[in-house]
């Protein structure tokens, strides 16, 4: 259902490439905005079906699993009946429009109206319900009764009830099974565990001219974006390109919410800095402009005094290889990551990662091993690994090693499309008409 800008829409595009190789095509629907969410740039070279939002297309803007004011994507849980209602009948016509009656198996990413209208314009289709974590929090929230949206039993009646009629729940980590049992009341037996994965040709060691790298990227073509400004209204001076080049790099890459806790991040950099044994950069790759919660990373910057912070500004997920390959380490401190895809991917190409201890970071990180894990919110913890990481460069070639080694063994998709086809045969041999092999899948 979303325009395709982060991890879910990464999971369906990999899949769709690898699924053939099992005997399934795939056929993509997904929500579409011009610029960074163009669903037929982000799919180019598969069979892509692009739900354009208004007021370009026809289709409502979606909501989110997320409250965060002052967006275009309010909080499911706040949107009434009609609105539901208007939300089905839009996604009914795309579905008819992409074929959904005819497919063999329907797989829906997130539990969302595009459910419902599956369910009304192709109950005959068995559904694979993937789940990637921020709809289970929604209902979390809902459950703890610390929301006022005024609708939110009634979505979570519904989103209980998709889980429900689907054949089967995949899920990106083990940490997701009791949450699944407790806030959907479905029991492991209707799940299947199936790490989201690299693409391992792209996500590789690779050698990049760390001066040029970010020289291009910080001063001369410079994408980093301040409130209510464009792309590039931040950048830096050759001078100031030159000395990130120079010394160890540590790398965030992700969006600007609050989960990520990136204001969090900047005021451990600017505690961990006295302590460096060399003088070193944090860059920010991510944040779509004008999308962003709390405190801007600039203001908390500002606030923190933090030296040697940089905002790099969004980039395709082709580029980020290029990014890793002139960093040292990554850093992902959000306190709510369902599997954080950057992690893999960092390990890939032998970059250690910082990351929190829970939920799919706690699985993807052996701490101590791969790279480090810190509990949540905790600024000092997230300090001092910081600190390890820049001043033991041996400590982190030899994590980095380990990652890029742990990375090769768990993390291809050519072996996770094979796992899902093996749930999607299942899938399609519990419905009686057995067609020619074919898949939606739908973001």
């Amino acid at each position: 259902m979303f325009f395709p800008r982060g991890g879910s829409a990464n999971v369906v595009r990999a899949l769709a490439r690898c699924l053939p190789a099992h005997d399934w095509e795939a056929t993509i629907l997904s929500g579409s905005l011009p610029g960074h969410g163009d669903a037929h740039v982000f799919y180019a070279g598969l069979d892509v079906h692009a739900a354009e939002f208004e007021p370009a297309g026809t289709t409502p803007m979606h909501p989110s699993f997320e409250d965060r004011p002052g967006v275009a994507d309010g909080v499911f849980a706040a949107i009434d009946d009609a609105g539901f209602e208007r939300h089905v009948r839009a996604w009914a016509g795309n579905l008819e429009s992409a074929g959904a009656p005819d497919a063999d198996v329907l797989h829906l990413h997130h539990l969302t109206p595009i459910n419902e209208a599956a369910r009304r314009i192709a109950p005959h289709v068995p559904v694979v319900a993937h789940l990637h974590g921020t709809e289970l929090l929604m209902l979390e929230e809902i459950d703890g009764g610390a929301v006022s949206w005024p609708h939110a039993e009634a979505w979570a009646q519904r989103m209980r009830r998709w889980a429900r009629q689907a054949h089967t729940l995949v899920v990106p980590s083990r940490a997701q099974l009791p949450r699944v049992r407790s806030v959907l009341g479905i029991g492991e037996e209707r799940c299947v565990v199936l790490s989201n994965g690299v693409d391992l040709d792209l996500f590789d060691r690779r050698e990049v001219g760390r001066r040029s790298h970010w020289r291009r990227q910080l001063a001369d073509e410079p994408q980093g974006w301040a409130p209510g400004e464009q792309e590039g209204s931040v950048g830096y001076t050759p001078e100031e390109a030159e000395r990130v080049a120079r010394h160890p790099v540590v790398l965030y890459v992700g969006r600007f919410t609050a989960v990520k806790r990136l204001p969090l991040l900047i005021r451990a950099w600017a505690q961990a800095e006295p302590r460096f044994g060399e003088p070193a950069s944090l860059v920010l790759v991510g944040g779509h402009p004008d999308e962003w919660e709390g405190e801007h990373p600039l203001e908390a910057i500002a606030a923190a005094g933090a030296r040697d912070v940089f905002l790099a500004g969004w980039h395709p997920q082709e580029q980020l290889p290029e990014f890793l390959a002139a960093s040292d380490v990554l850093v992902l401190p959000s306190v709510r990551e369902q599997f954080g895809m950057v992690l893999p991917e960092a390990m890939a190409c032998g970059i250690p990662p910082i990351g929190v201890n829970r939920f799919g970071p706690a699985e993807i990180i052996d701490d101590g091993q791969t790279g480090w894990l810190v509990e949540p919110d905790d600024q000092q913890a997230l300090a001092d690994a910081i600190v390890a990481a820049v001043n033991e460069p041996a400590e982190r070639a030899r994590r980095g090693a380990a990652a890029y080694a742990a990375s090769r063994e768990r993390y291809g998709w050519g072996a996770i499309a094979e796992q899902l086809a093996e749930v999607l045969d299942d899938a399609r041999a519990s419905d009686a008409g057995l067609g020619a092999d074919r898949l939606s899948l739908l973001s």
